[in-house]
């Protein structure tokens, strides 16, 4: 069934409420000695990582949302415990949970993590968005079509520097031609009316993808690649329908929509990721790969 204005505002109620519940939990646990264990996952080690707080994080958002999939007739992918549930691609809409995205930043108490939780059409259209940042206490919210909002106040980009900063994560800097393809950022940014550029290593791709909007005039990119990993459905479902809502642009490598609700894997290596804060830089990022 489609879910009209109503039921999608209150399944974003819930979604928040969800959101802070874990990142109350992460929160508490900041700074302790977290035991980590191993997973499947992609080649970097990052999506090979998960901690106790991983698990009693997604067990609290699952607390406030597994009603909602009778109800509603919604599926569910959540990274810890149902990514291989099929339910996804036989229901209208699925919940898309990572309950803490930028686990290895966590279990180093550095910045770059958070809780992410998204309401996905069968299509793959990101419809609802909610990111918790426990360490800033940064609540992003947005309904497709309604606007995005950070701590209830109305979220849009406004690039006010002349300098540009590129978001990445440790896997980039392993690209073999990451120098290059700095230096050639560096030389292209006068066609975009910049100065300077910026490197920052973040952490999570969720916060990466949302500090498009924070940081802006911003760049975050994921190369395409035949090896798992790429991220995964729950690193981009809830910061892509936030970022484009505050007028940023997001799309897989080759400018189209991004594929949400992939349908052989729930990695996004197959055609890469796209984070820009404007239209203009999309110029910028290097295409000879």
């Amino acid at each position: 069934m489609d879910l009209n204005a109503n039921q999608l505002k209150k399944l974003s109620q819930l979604a928040k409420k969800a959101a802070l519940e874990a990142g109350k939990i992460i929160g508490d646990a900041q700074g302790r000695d977290i035991s980590t264990q191993s997973k499947t996952g992609g080649e970097n080690i990052a999506s090979q990582v998960v901690t106790e707080i991983d698990l009693e994080a997604e067990n609290a958002i699952l607390a406030i949302l597994e009603p909602t999939l009778k109800k509603y007739n919604i599926g569910l992918l959540a990274e810890e415990g149902s990514a291989e549930n099929t339910c996804r691609f036989e229901k209208e809409y699925f919940w898309c949970i990572d309950p803490l995205d930028g686990t290895l930043c966590f279990s180093r108490d550095q910045d770059g993590y958070s809780t992410s939780i998204a309401l996905v059409s069968k299509s793959g259209d990101p419809i609802i968005g909610v990111v918790y940042n426990p360490r800033s206490k940064a609540l992003y919210r947005a309904i497709k079509g309604h606007g995005a909002f950070k701590n209830g106040l109305p979220l849009t980009i406004k690039p006010q520097s002349k300098v540009l900063t590129l978001l990445f994560d440790q896997s980039y800097t392993k690209h073999p031609q990451f120098e290059k393809q700095v230096n050639a950022l560096k030389q292209n940014l006068k066609k975009v009316g910049l100065t300077e550029l910026k490197l920052h290593h973040l952490g999570g791709a969720v916060m990466n993808g949302i500090s498009t909007v924070d940081l802006a005039p911003a760049l975050y990119y994921k190369f395409p690649k035949k090896n798992l990993g790429g991220g995964s459905l729950w690193d981009f479902a809830a910061s892509s329908v936030i970022q484009s809502e505050a007028g940023g642009i997001n799309s897989d490598y080759h400018n189209q929509p991004l594929d949400l609700n992939r349908a052989d894997s729930t990695f996004m290596n197959h055609k890469g990721v796209i984070f820009s804060s404007s239209e203009k830089l999309l110029e910028l990022i290097p295409r000879n790969i």
